[in-house]
């Protein structure tokens, strides 16, 4: 399972780099490619669908991230406060 998620994490990371690389920090990306085809619209629905991808595919990663995480911890320790260095007898007030 843990095998599974990691490849699905890997796929995840590109995508959200392709789609991180094809959008243009000024706000042109893929649609300044499209000036002809600002007339129909699709220049506002390829930015909006870049912008709405990476969103999509940042809250996976999280997510698959946390799945992971849990799915891997460390069950076997017993993991807590260490209360080795906790005083055996209360501590009495100075007078």
């Amino acid at each position: 399972m843990i095998t599974f998620l990691t490849v699905v994490i890997l796929i995840v990371c590109f995508l959200l780099g392709a789609v991180i690389l094809v959008q243009n920090p000024k706000g042109g990306g893929l649609a300044t490619g499209f000036q002809g085809a600002s007339q129909i619209g699709g220049v506002q629905r390829t930015t909006n669908f870049l912008e709405k991808s990476t969103w999509y595919l940042a809250v996976a990663l999280f997510v698959l991230c946390i799945l992971v995480g849990s799915f891997a911890g460390n069950g076997s320790l017993d993991v807590g406060v260490d209360e080795s260095f906790a005083p055996t007898a209360p501590i009495e007030a100075a007078q």
